[in-house]
């Protein structure tokens, strides 16, 4: 049983890589969470391998997580592929997507083909240089002042309702039954002392 040792680099961030030594029996699955528990990322994310040339020019598809869409097309999944079945060449690459809502992509090429260690515990990490890029969350936009006023309209409570009983509305009447007409008498109080009815002498005034 031979074990295949894969160069995992960033196509963003050439810098940042990992050596991932996994016999050769082991599936794409297997792979796919041995990178991500090198980078620190969730592996529980939509993501795909593609057989490739030395290109990177995508072919074969193997899905984990796929879409209702691409499992509708019968995609080859992860779980059900092993490694040694899509090996063709000593160097043979892979292009790989890890999680299609915020995309990573990588180069995965295969560096070496060593005898199996029995001693060994597979996949297993052989080299890390550089520390993975951090995901950057997705901000989700606060909704419109129309959904806002909805869910104010939703909030309100009937119970909280208070009714005016009769002598509360007694006390906002007036002398004629009028609301309002309080304030009127109010401004009739000040309006006959200024009132125009009142005789004044213009000899009263002593003039310039």
């Amino acid at each position: 049983m031979a074990v295949y040792r894969f160069r995992v680099s960033f196509e963003d961030y050439d810098e940042v890589i990992r050596e991932i030594d996994i016999k050769s029996v082991q599936t794409f699955k297997d792979l796919h969470f041995a990178i991500h528990q090198s980078t620190g990322y969730n592996p529980e994310k939509s993501s795909s391998f593609y057989v490739s040339n030395d290109q990177w020019i995508k072919n074969e598809e193997i899905a984990y997580l796929p879409s209702s869409k691409k499992s509708s097309d019968e995609i080859t999944l992860m779980e059900d592929a092993k490694l040694s079945r899509f090996i063709d060449d000593p160097h043979q690459k892979f292009y790989y997507t890890y999680d299609f809502e915020k995309p990573f992509d990588f180069h995965v090429e295969l560096i070496k083909i060593l005898d199996n260690n029995l001693n060994a515990t597979f996949p297993n990490l052989f080299r890390s240089v550089g520390e993975a890029p951090k995901i950057t969350p997705i901000i989700v936009a606060p909704s419109d002042m129309d959904d806002d006023m909805d869910d104010d309209t939703d909030d309100f409570n009937e119970d909280q309702v208070v009714v005016a009983d009769e002598d509360d509305l007694n006390e906002l009447k007036g002398i004629d039954g009028e609301v309002g007409a309080a304030e009127g008498a109010e401004e009739d109080e000040f309006k006959d002392e200024f009132s125009d009815n009142e005789a004044f002498d213009e000899d009263d005034f002593e003039k310039e």
